[in-house]
């Protein structure tokens, strides 16, 4: 009766033999090894020769696997080569640093004032110059990016938090709720944001930042609302999201491990851009009166002060112009950069 299968058994070997050639010769042991009962060579156990490892018991110059790389990946591959995201980012840590340790570079107080020196221009140890109530410009410069970057950075995480959740729910959803969400984002989106701004703001008492920051979010969400859905429609037809409602994942699981992470990057790249968009806003806010209002450090504050003197003074409206200013170009240009490294039609 023929032995059971021996997997040490090699059938290659078994048919030709190493060093036999194509002619059947004479078989070398030392060449072909320890020969079986029934006459074939034996190599020792089987292995099972996968395509990435090269041959078997190969532990070095085989063919490397291949190593696919993310999307997040891909785009900070991009990013860390990209001068003008090297440049923004620069500028925006510089921002964000003076705005929590104003001190680091300004050791004067932003309140104190001296008319005697009212509009006087530069001076040694105030760059700047004076305003109208004797304040060093170049202190009140500084400590004015504290404002600005909180009601830029609070609003976009809210306005980009709320419109995401909302916007992520209609799209995964759909029927009644995207219809419902649909039509109150269509009634914030025909609210004129200036109007909106000083209808709404007109009746707050209070000059802090976060009056300010309710209103952008209030007004802002709607757009982000509007990305997320699209994005969420277009990630849920995947193969992926469907296997993993095939194979009984919840609602919450699907949305949370496998639709967000691949539907965050449009919501990224919009509240970036809108981010600078906030900044701008509450200056003009805050320059029309409604928005920031002393004592509150503010550039849009300064600058509607310094409007009325700008024949006389004009240092007065360049210095906090130009700082408000190279903040928004600054997030702006960030955006444009996380744009074009997240969206793969322009690669």
């Amino acid at each position: 009766m023929p032995e059971p299968f021996d997997p040490r058994y090699d059938m290659t070997e078994a048919i030709a033999p190493a060093g036999g050639g194509g002619g059947g010769g004479p078989m070398d042991p030392a060449a072909s090894g320890p020969q079986s009962l029934k006459g074939g060579p034996r190599r020792g156990p089987w292995r099972l020769a996968l395509p990435w490892r090269g041959e078997p018991g190969r532990r070095s110059g085989g063919p490397a696997a291949p190593t696919g790389r993310g999307l997040w990946t891909d785009a900070w591959h991009d990013l860390r080569r990209n001068p003008v995201f090297v440049a923004s980012a620069l500028i925006i840590l510089f921002l964000v640093m003076i705005a929590i340790w104003p001190q680091l570079i300004a050791s004067g107080n932003p309140y104190h004032g001296d008319l005697a020196k009212a509009q006087d221009g530069p001076a040694p140890g105030h760059p700047f110059g004076y305003d109208l109530q004797g304040r060093d410009v170049y202190t009140r410069t500084v400590y004015g990016a504290r404002a600005s970057i909180t009601v830029g950075i609070c609003a976009t995480l809210g306005a980009a938090l709320l419109g995401s959740v909302l916007g992520g729910l209609a799209g995964y959803f759909g029927g009644w709720w995207d219809a419902l969400l649909s039509r109150i984002a269509d009634v914030f989106f025909g609210i004129p944001i200036l109007l909106g701004g000083l209808v709404f703001l007109s009746v707050v008492t209070s000059g802090s930042v976060w009056p300010v920051v309710g209103f952008i979010v209030l007004l802002g969400w709607p757009q982000i609302s509007r990305i997320a859905r699209g994005s969420v429609v277009t990630v849920k037809e995947h193969d992926y999201v469907q296997a993993a409602r095939v194979l009984g994942a919840s609602s919450g699981r699907t949305l949370l491990r496998h639709i967000a992470p691949n539907a965050v990057a449009p919501v990224i790249v919009v509240a970036t851009i809108a981010l600078g968009t906030y900044i701008s806003l509450e200056a003009t806010l805050s320059f029309l009166g409604v928005g920031l209002k002393p004592p509150t450090v503010s550039w849009g504050i300064d600058i509607s002060s310094a409007a009325t003197q700008i024949r006389n003074a004009p240092h007065m409206l360049l210095w906090p112009a130009g700082a408000l200013s190279i903040t928004v170009l600054a997030f702006i240009m960030l955006g444009d950069a996380v744009r074009d490294a997240l969206d793969p039609k322009l690669r």
